[in-house]
């Protein structure tokens, strides 16, 4: 009898603090939001930093820049080369542009965007907000009646989401332009006729869908990294533990939240 307890006690007490951990993502996510609108609407001394914000876009966006779009244009040469061999069987090789397309902006354009952005950014901010709780700057903070949310939370949450939107077109582009420069150079497809069939393949639910996935990925890495980062626990070790948790729990919760929404549009029709 005990022997079957244990395994359930286990299980049991697994998802108890899977449930804890999705509930205290949500809760300061939802958090956030009230924060940015009241930072956005209040007088002056509990308004929006907006040097920090911008500061943050730059380090969270724009120094990710030159990494998404060399992992986007090898990715969409990469497509370009593996469905050739199949596609010349029957014919079909003038197909890679549409193929492409529709896989980079729906789905492959966001993710992997969002991939490397947590590589890059999410593990940056568990770890620096995670080494201010060790040094009790979260504590001193709250002394001066500074809200830790308003001040470290809000920016980054702010500027990852609208970041990891640009981000997402920039990636489409140059995985529609890694497939073009292959196409041309090795499969015989011309410019000219890759880009026609670009724009005939696509329409406007693929671009919104993948942006409507792109801000959610960028809300999810930030609000993952500053949940895991305020709740260091063990100094040094603790910083080091929640970065890797940070990339590892981010990067798992993107391909099921993506999956998520795949299913979604998928119903919906678009």
């Amino acid at each position: 009898m005990r022997l079957l307890i244990l395994p359930f006690t286990a299980t049991v007490r697994a998802v108890a603090s899977v449930l804890e951990f999705i509930g205290g993502v949500g809760y300061l996510t939802w958090d956030a939001l009230l924060a940015t609108r009241r930072s956005l609407v209040a007088k002056r001394g509990r308004r929006l930093g907006w040097t920090h914000f911008f500061a943050q876009m730059d380090r969270v966006g724009v120094r990710s820049i030159p990494i998404v779009s060399l992992v986007l244009f090898c990715i969409g040469s990469i497509l370009a080369l593996q469905m050739a061999p199949t596609l010349r069987q029957f014919g079909l090789v003038v197909t890679i542009p549409d193929i492409i397309s529709i896989a980079v902006f729906r789905e492959l354009g966001p993710l992997v965007s969002a991939i490397v952005l947590t590589g890059f950014a999410g593990a940056s901010i568990a770890a620096e907000i995670g080494t201010m709780v060790v040094s009790e700057e979260i504590e001193a903070l709250e002394a001066h009646a500074i809200s830790p949310i308003r001040f470290l939370v809000v920016p980054r949450v702010l500027a990852t989401t609208i970041m990891m939107v640009c981000i997402a077109v920039l990636g489409d582009l140059m995985g529609i332009l890694g497939g073009l420069v292959v196409s041309h150079a090795f499969l015989g497809v011309s410019y000219l006729q890759y880009i026609k069939r670009t724009f005939d393949i696509l329409d406007l639910n693929d671009f919104y869908t993948g942006l409507i996935k792109a801000g959610v990925f960028g809300m999810l890495i930030s609000s993952l990294a500053c949940y895991l980062g305020l709740n260091v626990t063990g100094g040094a070790q603790g910083v080091g533990s929640a970065t890797t948790r940070t990339v590892v729990l981010t990067i798992v919760a993107l391909i099921a939240v993506d999956l998520i929404f795949t299913a979604a549009f998928f119903l919906m029709g678009l």
